[in-house]
């Protein structure tokens, strides 16, 4: 036997072994980082648009909701749909309101929790992103007794209220998992480049 190859194992092993080594290094660790953001927000946009494609409008711009982090102690990154830390602001979006006279339209005056609600900046509108992506039940709701609420044959129950249900939509599963596969394969062959950079730099 005249020929020897090194196993691709060993090659693998080597090659981790290296970057671990220039990730170390501060500047290294910068030009990783940088490269993983671009990555992550891109997946972001990605998963933004599944949530926009799932819903039948998005006047507030909660699909904007898609959240990213950037890890500062390790190399890496993740997209989620959680509620940022801090406020963004508010949402000046006032939906048309309907008619006032008969019996269609609105006619209660809108409570404080629901402006406070409808007015959150988009970035800060996440919860509404877990509510379509998970469900909610249908949900019934119970009013201060008032007999001034009449039974008729449109209202059997006057002093209780439906807040209807959501239906499950699974978007951030789908559109995320793809997502992340696509930024790990691109972020795989970027390091490659910045390691072929870096060591042609130190010859």
């Amino acid at each position: 036997m005249f020929g020897l190859e090194i196993e691709n194992s060993v090659v693998l092993e080597q090659k981790k072994i290296l970057e671990q080594a220039l990730s170390t290094n501060p500047r290294t660790q910068k030009a990783l980082q940088k490269l993983i953001r671009r990555v992550i927000m891109d997946a972001r946009e990605k998963v933004s648009r599944g949530a926009r494609s799932k819903m039948d409008s998005d006047p507030r711009h909660t699909a904007e909701a898609v959240r990213t982090s950037v890890y500062k102690r390790i190399l890496g990154a993740n997209v989620n749909i959680y509620n940022s830390r801090k406020a963004h602001g508010k949402n000046n979006y006032v939906p048309t309101r309907k008619g006032s006279t008969g019996r269609g339209g609105n006619r209660r005056s809108v409570s404080p929790i629901t402006n406070r609600i409808m007015s959150y900046a988009p970035l800060d509108r996440g919860f509404v992103l877990r509510w379509i992506n998970s469900g909610v039940k249908g949900r019934n709701i119970s009013f201060q007794e008032n007999t001034r609420r009449k039974v008729d044959k449109w209202n059997k129950h006057p002093n209780t209220g439906n807040r209807g249900s959501i239906a499950p939509r699974n978007f951030f599963e789908g559109s995320g998992k793809r997502a992340l596969a696509v930024a790990a394969d691109e972020l795989s062959g970027l390091i490659d480049k910045e390691l072929e950079v870096i060591l042609n730099k130190t010859k």
